[in-house]
């Protein structure tokens, strides 16, 4: 008998999304991984980044503060697992990534001004590493939506729902659609920029 009610006690588990959950929940913590992995890679670019700014263009200090101080507060979260399970921890740190974007695309739109730091190699090299880490950013991203979603539907979902209930399993935060447009364009920089017509110049 205790074999018949272990054996009836898994079908019921499995039947109602035990398992999908179990799964559904390693996925979004490899998505999430991921996700600080390609922030850190970006994180670990902008000193360089600011230095090799400043040696040109040392007088756009507001700006180049910005960027450093929206490094710092991004740094300044602690970025751990339990995080996606804490609706406003997360929203702080979505926020403070924001900020973080919107800072270094002031800043290379400021470089526009400064011709021999676009033309620098390192400036360039640079420039280059953080727009393919930007894409990764949106790749990573985009695959903890989809696996955060997939996870909410299982927990909103019936019978699911009642696993959920009984196992202590909650919708879990994701980033904003808003949030979503303004990282689809990653920060880029023309180092050929269109030539001026005679009544623009």
């Amino acid at each position: 008998m205790r074999i018949l009610r272990i054996f009836l006690l898994t079908l019921l588990l499995s039947g109602c999304g035990y398992n999908t959950f179990q799964t559904n929940d390693e996925q979004i913590k490899a998505s999430w991984a991921e996700v600080l992995n390609q922030y850190q890679r970006r994180a670990d670019l902008i000193p360089n980044l600011v230095n090799t700014v400043k040696g040109y263009a040392a007088q756009e200090k507001e700006v180049l503060l910005g960027v450093t101080e929206a490094r710092a507060k991004v740094g300044s979260i602690q970025a751990t697992p339990e995080l996606i399970n804490d609706p406003q921890a997360f929203a702080r740190f979505q926020a403070a990534q924001g900020e973080l974007t919107q800072a270094l695309s002031r800043l290379l739109a400021v470089t526009e001004n400064y011709p021999q730091l676009k033309s620098d190699r390192n400036f360039r090299d640079l420039q280059a590493q953080l727009e393919g880490t930007e894409n990764r950013v949106t790749v990573a991203r985009n695959r903890y939506i989809k696996a955060v979603q997939a996870y909410n539907v299982a927990v909103r979902s019936f019978p699911s729902n009642l696993t959920a209930m009984i196992f202590g399993y909650t919708v879990k935060p994701s980033f904003t659609v808003e949030n979503e447009q303004a990282i689809s364009h990653p920060p880029t920089v023309d180092f050929n920029p269109p030539k001026l017509g005679p009544a623009e110049k």
